[in-house]
């Protein structure tokens, strides 16, 4: 029986502090599409390009200042390992990680093909 409780409690403790991490979305559940212009985009000007910009590599902006589809697109792959943290670097640099709501839809967007729309 104390076994027992003190697995539970364990298993509880444990869930708890899981549950502070994240939000738990998981990239999984791509039911939505994903839209580069109303979603990517400005999660990218709201946590990205303040850093890369012109001067910083990967730079996701274009010459006017505004993210670049393009770049966005090549460095997709490298965005999002950045995003996880599996990167060299937690991403935004400096800063509490992303909701994982957040890295959900741009793993999403990925997947689907990384569409410019």
């Amino acid at each position: 029986m104390k076994l027992f409780l003190s697995a539970t409690i364990l298993g509880l403790v444990i869930l708890g502090m899981q549950s502070c991490r994240k939000d738990k979305v998981l990239a999984s559940n791509c039911l939505t599409e994903i839209k580069f212009s109303t979603q990517i985009k400005p999660m990218l000007e709201q946590h990205c390009i303040s850093c890369h910009d012109a001067s910083t590599q990967p730079t996701l902006i274009d010459v006017q200042g505004n993210v670049d589809y393009n770049a966005v697109s090549n460095h997709a792959n490298h965005i999002l390992n950045s995003l996880t943290g599996s990167g060299a670097i937690l991403m935004p640099f400096g800063g509490p990680a992303l909701p994982d709501s957040i890295v959900s839809q741009f793993s999403c967007w990925i997947s689907q093909g990384k569409k410019n729309n």
